[in-house]
């Protein structure tokens, strides 16, 4: 019997093979793209899964007087780690974290620059569990000057030398020696942190730091105990505070709590986050997993769809079956068994689906997902399973719907299998284009967005500008650099600064005093420049003057932009913002504002424009250089610059990267959002076109005969085509209605988390109802002008 129902539900797939192509081609694109947006939550969801303690990552909410808003960090003090351990019994273990970049290591004759190596607490092998092959995990870091390194960094350094105990040497600020005590496996890509080597912290550690309460460099990790309340524990953190930290300062300061696996996925509002590898906002991954699911819910209702629309040609089968003894359980289940198979059919599509679209996803999200085949079965099985699911789900109503037939009203012809299950096609059509015309809406207003931060002028000039980080190169070299480059036609100009544009720059505690009023301290935005800085970008001067080349006799300068002046100027309402220049002005050294600049955007455009001000001291040491380079000629003046760089400083790598890419790199999220919703999106479109089409080819085909009568009795080509898609569009039309509201709250939600958004125009709307207007118009007068072009003699011919 089971022979039987296969053999009898592949004839029935192969005899329709237009409906069977179009259910399996709409359900292996469902499948593939829930399976893909799943390997890509299940991959989000394993970060640092390697770890077993209770960690949780320490952060604070800064709220210095003259921000614009409080922000939220990743960085802590020094001191927090030991003293939070003494205070609260809660808290079993601690380790801090200092990243270094470009870390120059040399073991004889070979030089290394490691990439990223963090400077940790001996506690840090107990804490997380990173796998270390060679070595003792709890002795590894005690003793200063000790380093464990990755194998490939191990590798890199010595080849094949066993590297246990060997020495290798840091040349810094100061040269340090470093003895290698362990070797840990390569770090796994779904760990948020990553590094190159971890060195003893009590190597580079100085008395002072234990009491330098204010300044937030490192990352503190804390081991709690099982079943710590962590609402109650935050709550004795300004009584800690207050304890220890200066005056009132502790007011400017919160502190809280996320565990590891939320730090990876639940930071996105934090800042200063930089060891958080490859961070992605928790609530993207939950809407990629819904659209998935409803990408897959629409091909179910394809199913549905098709299914009841062609019961009709079942009808007598059933009757047949029943009036020769079949069972109504029976007939469900051969109904069912060819649902199940089709969904079979369709995975298997599904799989080549997603093998092909794998390294297009990887390339996207930059992530290494892969098919976990190999390593473990059960993927296998719950594929498979799921499968047999979705057949057994998209198929339970028709089979349902068809077994219920009576034998002897089919056989007379007189079942009726249109009016109301009519209304629940009619439902679930609208059902499909109101998804399909939201997220229309939603892909439109992301590439709005992304191309309003790219394109929206940020008040200085970004075109041609090649930015080289500064690695341990010193003033006086900069300085010869700078001037070689500007000796050349091939370079428009040359400038460096403390931090690049659109990165996080650091903030400083301010003096003010304006004529005779009190001293006012604040806490602003600083940028380290060289005086062409502002020439060079094209920063605008609103009051005063650019930096001069001398010294000045008044002191250091400072320019403010119009944000903070109109901080400073906040208790003197009448005071016109001209009367700021010459007043004086400090950060860690008095001196006076000589200019006041147009606001811009030196952040990304997620974050309102913060106060700010700019000092010209270059002994302090510039972290980037930039370079406006001649574009005719890029690759030319690319050499230069290298040449230029080797020259002056041959230990130093030369590295480069154009601004318009790191910006590109900073709204790197909001791109990848835009992507996955837009393939998305146009999936949906697709399978639910490939549902009207079908409902549109069975349509016509019902009416065969009566399209026949009406073209004899003089009716049109155009007469027939307005009958047959009439239906349709008007489904499609009250799919808009539904979706627009939808897509407005959506759209107005997602938009709130940007500082600067574009205008939710009613336009859009309107385009996307007509775009799917026109989308199922062209869907279903495919159809519909082949039946009425067809003649009508073939069609009247005969019963």
């Amino acid at each position: 019997m089971l022979k039987n129902y296969i053999k009898i539900a592949w004839r029935n797939i192969w005899k329709s093979k237009i409906f069977s192509a179009i259910n399996i081609v709409g359900l292996s694109v469902g499948m593939a793209a829930c399976m893909i947006i799943m390997l890509f939550v299940a991959y989000e969801k394993s970060f640092d899964d390697m770890h077993t303690k209770n960690l949780y990552r320490l952060n604070e909410v800064q709220k210095f007087p003259g921000m614009v808003a409080s922000q939220k960090v990743a960085l802590s003090m020094f001191p927090m780690g030991p003293t939070l351990k003494n205070e609260f019994p809660e808290i079993k273990n601690f380790t801090r974290i200092n990243r270094q970049n470009k870390f120059q290591l040399t073991y004889g004759q070979k030089k290394v620059f490691m990439p990223q190596v963090f400077f940790v607490d001996s506690t840090f092998m107990g804490m997380f569990d990173f796998k270390l092959i060679h070595g003792e995990r709890e002795t590894a870091l005690l003793k200063p000057h000790s380093v464990l390194l990755t194998q490939k960094t191990a590798e890199t350094i010595f080849g094949k030398e066993d590297p246990m105990g060997k020495t290798i040497t840091h040349y810094g600020n100061d040269t340090t020696s470093y003895t290698v005590t362990g070797i840990l496996a390569n770090i796994p890509k779904n760990s948020q942190l990553q590094f190159d080597g971890l060195f003893s912290f009590n190597t580079i550690f100085k008395p002072w730091m234990q009491n330098a309460w204010g300044g937030n460099w490192l990352n503190t990790f804390l081991e709690l105990a099982p079943g710590t309340d962590i609402h109650k524990l935050e709550q004795k953190f300004p009584a800690y505070q207050k304890k220890y930290m200066n005056k009132d300062n502790w007011k400017f300061y919160e502190l809280f709590l996320l565990s590891l696996k939320d730090v990876h996925s639940n930071a996105a509002d934090v800042g200063l986050d930089d060891l958080n590898y490859q961070k992605f906002d928790k609530k993207l991954t939950n809407l990629f997993a819904i659209i998935a699911l409803i990408v897959l819910v629409i091909a179910c209702v394809n199913f549905i769809n098709l299914s009841t629309a062609r019961s009709a040609e079942r009808a007598k089968e059933v009757g047949v079956r029943k009036s020769i003894g079949a069972h109504r359980f029976q007939l469900a289940c051969q109904f069912l068994g060819e649902t199940v198979m089709l969904s079979l059919i369709a995975m298997v599509f599904a799989w080549i689906f997603v093998l092909i679209a794998i390294p297009y996803i990887n390339n996207l999200s930059q992530r290494d997902i892969s098919l976990p085949l190999t390593a473990t079965w059960w993927p296998v099985v719950v594929i498979f399973v799921a499968t047999v699911c979705i057949g057994l789900l998209s198929g339970i109503y028709p089979a349902v719907f068809l077994s219920s037939f009576q034998p002897v009203k089919v056989l007379k012809g007189s079942v009726e299998t249109g009016r109301n299950k009519g209304s629940l096609r009619n439902i679930l059509v609208v059902a499909q284009f109101t998804s399909a015309i939201v997220l229309m809406i939603a892909t439109i207003f992301v590439i709005k967005q992304l191309r309003f931060m790219q394109h929206k002028d940020p008040g200085f000039s970004r075109e041609q500008v090649v930015t080289i980080p500064l690695n341990m190169v010193n003033p006086a070299k900069y300085e010869l650099i700078k001037q070689e480059l500007l000796s050349s036609n091939l370079v428009q100009g040359v400038t460096g600064s403390q931090d690049q544009l659109g990165s996080h720059l650091d903030q400083s505690g301010v003096e003010f005093r304006l004529k005779d009023s009190p001293l006012r301290q604040l806490t602003s935005t600083r940028l380290i420049v060289d005086p062409d800085y502002l020439n060079f970008y094209k920063i605008k001067l609103v009051e005063g003057k650019n930096f001069s080349k001398e010294k000045s006799t008044r002191g250091r300068e400072y320019i403010i932009n119009e944000k903070l002046a109109a901080e400073l100027l906040k208790d003197h309402k009448n005071t016109p913002m001209s009367a700021l220049i010459g007043q004086h002005f400090g950060f860690d050294s008095l001196g006076v504002i000589t200019g006041i600049a147009k606001d811009f955007n030196f952040n990304s455009l997620h974050y309102k424009i913060e106060t700010m001000f700019m000092f010209n001291q270059p002994d302090w040491g510039l972290g980037t250089m930039s370079v406006k380079i001649n574009g005719a000629h890029t690759t030319e003046t690319l050499d230069f610059i290298k040449k230029t760089w080797t020259s002056t400083v041959p230990d130093i790598p030369f590295e480069y990267q154009f601004l318009d890419d790191h910006f590109t790199e900073v709204y790197r999220v909001d791109n990848q959002v835009s992507s996955v919703v837009s393939i998305l999106a146009v999936l949906i479109i697709v399978i639910s076109c490939l549902g009207l089409f079908g409902l549109a080819s069975y349509s016509a085909e019902k009416r065969i005969k009566e399209i026949g009568v009406r073209k004899v009795l003089g009716a049109t080509v155009q007469n027939i085509v307005v009958l047959l898609s009439s239906h349709f569009i008007k489904l499609v039309l009250i799919a808009n209605l539904l979706a627009w509201p939808i897509a407005l709250y959506g759209v107005n939600a997602w938009l709130r988390d940007f500082a600067y958004r574009v205008n939710v125009d009613w336009w859009v709307f309107a385009i996307a109802g007509g775009v799917s207007v026109i989308i199922a118009f062209a869907t279903v007068s495919f159809q519909s002008v082949k039946a009425a072009i067809s003649n009508p003699v073939k069609s009247l011919r005969s019963e």
